[in-house]
């Protein structure tokens, strides 16, 4: 076994919880809560618990209500029922001595009339993102959105509230925030999406507001050191998503002022598409916010075992947050301390109800 690499190190984030190694399992939508209430159950205990080895897991989006879903058979955290079914998860991997964090989630446009009764989805601005919806009935296009009103922008702080209040309650470790990937909160940041003309729009710190206004109401039902987030600042042409000159400096305006905080951690995206064309964008996220984040700072994306191990070694990086690799791979950790080759995953299976291709994969001795 190979424990000196820079992954299989242990850390401790702010708060005081100790994680065994700095290979985390990064959230991914796996579209498996297909019951009427949305909720876990046995195979998400399952399918968490193959993975507890890893130093942090990280779960899929769990949407804050009910106007925050976008994408079939997605968990929720705003119902008891939901609470209930998490609790299971949680049991089930601490009893394996792992830690976990639920991501919250708000997708904001990227959803479609079909979750809503027939009703628009809610985004900063009335701006279609010409992408596309998974719905019960297959994918269709998204539609123009509704702008909300400060109403509902309150109501959707309160709901991120009661999200990190259930997760709690649920037994979670922490919680991260989804502002990352063209979702809602994305969606507040970028001057493409949000042409508003209040105090949510406008300057750069206007387009900030809501997160930070989220985290201060977060921080009335948990400790901010169980508070992560989770950011994309070169994100462009997915998602809907377009970036512009101001994209850069907004991200570097939110990460210098979460020094404010004393947070669980940051987690940034490495681009999701080739951004070298675009002098306005970032191509080395973790190198170029390191040096305005005094947190702790984990970074996904495109990495493998030798790319994680140098992100970490070169001071870029706390940890590695690793998607694709854990699907296909429930015992990463021990893969990665014993050179063993990884097994392969079937995308056919990603998104599709029951265990294959989620909770099948063999471990190294199951093999």
């Amino acid at each position: 076994m190979n424990n000196d690499q820079p992954l299989l190190k242990p850390i401790t984030l702010a708060g005081g919880l100790a994680l065994k190694n700095r290979v985390w399992m990064a959230p991914m939508t796996r579209s498996r809560a297909d019951n009427p209430s949305n909720k876990p159950f046995e195979i998400h205990e399952k399918y968490y618990t193959q993975r507890a080895s890893a130093g942090l897991i990280i779960t899929e989006g769990s949407q804050v209500s009910k106007q925050a879903v976008g994408y079939i058979n997605t968990p929720g955290i705003y119902s008891d029922v939901q609470v209930e079914g998490w609790k299971g998860v949680t049991k089930a991997v601490h009893d394996e001595g792992g830690k976990i964090f639920i991501q919250i989630w708000h997708v904001g446009r990227i959803s479609h009339p079909d979750f809503h009764n027939g009703e628009l989805p809610l985004a900063p601005s009335a701006i279609n993102p010409h992408e596309k919806s998974f719905t019960p009935e297959g994918f269709k296009e998204t539609v123009t959105p509704k702008e909300m009103t400060r109403a509902e922008i309150k109501q959707t702080i309160q709901d991120f509230k009661n999200a990190g209040k259930n997760a709690m309650e649920a037994g979670f470790d922490g919680i991260e925030i989804h502002s990352s990937n063209g979702y809602l909160l994305h969606q507040f940041f970028n001057a493409t999406s949000n042409t508003r003309r209040d105090e949510y729009g406008g300057s750069i710190e206007n387009r900030a507001k809501i997160l930070f206004e989220i985290i201060d109401a977060l921080k009335e039902v948990m400790p901010e050191q169980k508070i992560g987030l989770r950011l994309n600042p070169s994100l462009d042409g997915v998602f809907g998503m377009t970036a512009d000159e101001e994209t850069i400096p907004t991200f570097e305006f939110i990460v210098k002022k979460l020094n404010d905080y004393d947070l669980a951690y940051l987690h940034l995206s490495e681009p999701f598409s080739d951004v070298s064309d675009k002098p306005y964008l970032v191509k080395h996220i973790a190198k170029h916010f390191r040096p305005l984040y005094r947190g702790t700072l984990v970074i996904n994306a495109g990495f493998d075992q030798e790319k994680g191990n140098k992100v970490i070694e070169s001071g870029d990086a706390d940890a590695v947050a690793y998607g694709t690799l854990y699907i296909s791979n429930p015992d990463l950790v021990n893969r990665f301390e014993t050179g063993t080759d990884l097994a392969q995953p079937d995308k056919d299976t990603f998104y599709t109800p029951g265990e294959k291709g989620y909770t099948d994969y063999p471990t190294m001795k199951e093999s």
